[in-house]
Order: structure tokens, then C-alpha cells, then sequence
């Protein structure tokens, strides 16, 4: 198979954990014979350093006519800490979002077992949690008008849906939630918002087309303190955009570092896949980023092109990573890897299993992976 990927480091630590995300989808070419071919453009504040837009023209036209994004992270301190900033980064990756036609966010959460205790939460808690969170990504208040009164003490943010919105990505959850223990949890705050109310009614009405599926309800602040008292009773949960962002990162504690978990959004037509964390700009240039979740997100990929086998193997060289503890300071803070180390294991891991081109005894003592 031939893929052109738009790849969007963006900011921080991206450009870092992408590059890890490259050499693994590298290495699979090479062993499955795919050719993925790469074209990188601008997004964010180096973006708007650059060009004055955190989505250049060029950029969109690349994404728009290529069959992935591969997306890094965005942010820069200089804007978060700024309210008057009239160009953000972020406004890159929602108009990005929202030309892409990308309406599903889909996060899975799935702790590994030799991580367990790396989580803030107890083991008996998180041990067998596996969850997917279906986010809406196009709608709602992060979309809807905005204003500001003329003295600068006012301001509102609207959140608006429709019917057609909520039903697409419901489908989605649902059709998930058949390939896996058939149970739908909608998080809503239907006791007070009239948007929430018609998330209920519309993912009911949907709900009747797939009767082997449960499905419950929970209000949003009950959900964000099920996740933490008892994750193992999710299977896919189904809610709106600020919601889903809010619980999706809430969630990460489960698997003990938010450089773990790996997403997809996805459209009718175009499909983007990125790590949830954040730029991380403390972090730039320092070698101690967690690749994993960029890694993940490019297995995400290719499970979404059909290459099961593939995905598979990315899979499986991220957990031997993980056994033989070739991580960063966020999961072992005593550990002598950095980002670059880490995704040279993975790929290397893809290339040969059984000739590692490294020293086993040098893992033990947290010495270079390479040979």
C-alpha cells in the first residue's frame, strides 16, 4: 500500500515525538513493503511565527489532498499567557478540525500491565480498565459564537448542536461498542443544559437501530468521578466536545502518563491522528518527551487503512519497550532513555524481533539500545 501523509509537527515537543511516530511507520514499510510518503507544512505558533496563521493556506490544501495527517502538538507559552493574543495556536487545529470535517475524536484507554503502579490510582481500581471515548470534535462551544461587551467585562460563549451532528458520531460509538462488550455510556448535563437535553433524545432514537447494545446515561460530573472510582465499568463512552475534552485527559491518569495515550479523528473523507498531549514547551529540545503516544497514534493509522497485521506490530514493539523498561523520566524516573532512544527501540523492535540491534545486558543498566 502507498500513503501520502500530511505530517503537522507544530509545536514544542512535536516535532520531536513525531519524528519517533516516523521512524516506526518507516520500519513497517520496510518489513510489510508499504511506501509512506511524508510531506511536512506548518501549524500553531511556529506557523503563525512563520506566517502569520496558525493554518497557512498551504498547509490546509496539503491535508485537504493527502490520505492522513499525522499531527504533534501545539501551544506556546507566549499565547497561553497572553488573553489579548488575537491569533492563537489553537485556532489552527479547531479550523483544521472543521475544514477536515473531523467529528469523532476516539480515544482509547488501556492501561499496560508492568505499568500499573505507575498510575496515581490504586492497582485493584485501574487493573483490566479498557475503554474507548468517543468525543464530538466539531461542534459545540468551542465553535459557537463568541462574545465580548465593549468594556470587557462580559462574555458569552454559545453552545449549539444539531440533530445530524449528534447523529453521526453516535452511529460511530455504537457500531465501537458492537466489536466490544456492547455497552454505550452517554455523559451528558441534561438536568441543565438544553443542548445535553437533545443529546439524550438523539442518542436514544439512534440507540433503537442497535438493540445488542446497552446503553446508560451519565451526568457529566458523576462521570468525571466514576473514572476514578470505578473505570473497569466503562466500555465506550459518548459525549460532547468540552466534555469529552475535559474527561479524555481526566482519564490519562489511568495509564499512569498522558505521553501514553494516542487518539484519531476522524470525518466522512479525511482522517488525523495525534497524541492529546499538550507542546509540553519545558520539555523542547531536552530528549525526555514520551514518544509512545505520537508511536500509538501512528498505529492508529494503520489499523484505519486496514493493515491490522501492521498496526499490530507497532503494538507489540511499544509493549516490549515498555517490559524491558525502555521508557522516559514520565513513566521511570530513574531511566537513562530519552525520546530519540525510545522510538530507535521501536523501530528496531519492528524491524527484526528476534535481532534487536542492541545489547540486552545494556538495557538492564540503562546504557544505549544500539549496538
Amino acid at each position: 500500500m502507498n500513503l501520502k501523509i500530511a505530517v503537522l509537527a507544530g509545536d514544542g515537543i512535536g516535532p520531536e515525538v513525531i519524528l519517533q511516530a516516523k521512524k516506526a511507520l518507516y520500519a513497517i514499510g520496510l518489513v510489510f513493503d508499504h511506501e509512506f510518503v511524508f510531506e511536512d507544512a506548518f501549524v500553531g505558533a511556529i506557523a503563525i511565527e512563520k506566517t502569520g496563521n496558525p493554518l497557512p493556506e498551504q498547509t490546509l490544501n496539503l491535508c485537504l489532498n493527502t490520505d492522513a495527517v499525522l499531527f504533534g502538538a501545539i501551544g506556546d507559552p507566549k499565547y497561553d499567557n497572553n488573553p489579548d493574543a488575537k491569533v492563537r495556536p489553537e485556532q489552527g487545529l479547531l479550523k483544521l478540525r472543521k475544514s477536515l470535517g473531523l467529528f469523532a475524536n476516539i480515544r482509547p484507554i488501556k492501561p499496560y500491565s508492568s505499568l500499573l503502579n505507575s498510575s496515581p490510582l490504586k492497582k485493584e481500581i485501574i487493573e483490566g480498565v479498557d475503554f474507548i471515548l468517543f468525543r464530538e470534535l466539531t461542534g459545540g462551544v468551542y465553535f459557537g459564537e463568541k462574545k465580548l461587551n465593549e468594556s470587557g467585562t462580559i462574555a458569552s460563549d454559545l453552545c449549539e448542536y444539531s440533530e445530524e451532528e449528534i447523529t453521526r458520531i453516535t452511529h460511530l460509538a455504537f457500531k465501537s461498542a458492537q466489536n466490544r462488550r456492547k455497552k454505550v455510556t452517554m455523559v451528558d448535563k441534561a438536568n441543565v443544559l438544553e443542548t445535553s437535553r437533545l443529546w439524550r433524545r438523539v442518542v436514544k432514537k439512534v440507540s433503537q437501530d442497535y438493540p445488542d447494545v446497552a446503553l446508560d446515561f451519565l451526568f457529566v460530573d458523576n462521570a468525571a468521578m466514576q473514572i476514578i472510582l470505578n473505570p473497569r465499568q466503562f466500555d465506550v463512552i459518548l459525549t460532547e466536545n468540552l466534555f469529552g475534552d475535559i474527561l479524555s485527559d481526566e482519564a490519562s491518569v489511568i495509564t499512569g502518563s498522558i505521553g501514553l495515550l494516542a487518539s484519531a479523528s476522524l470525518g466522512k473523507t479525511n482522517a488525523l491522528f495525534e497524541p492529546i498531549h499538550g507542546s509540553y514547551p519545558q520539555a523542547t529540545g531536552k530528549n525526555i518527551a514520551n514518544p509512545i503516544a505520537s508511536v500509538l497514534s501512528a498505529a492508529m493509522l494503520l489499523e484505519h487503512f486496514g493493515l491490522h497485521k501492521e498496526a499490530k506490530k507497532v503494538y507489540e514493539a511499544v509493549e516490549k519497550a515498555i517490559e524491558y523498561n525502555v521508557v522516559t523520566v514520565d513513566l521511570n524516573t530513574d531511566s537513562k532513555f530519552g525520546t530519540n532512544e525510545v522510538g530507535d527501540f521501536i523501530a528496531n523492535f519492528i524491524l527484526s524481533k528476534d535481532d534487536l540491534y542492541f545489547k540486552i545486558d545494556n538495557i538492564k543498566i540503562g546504557q544505549s539500545t544500539i549496538v
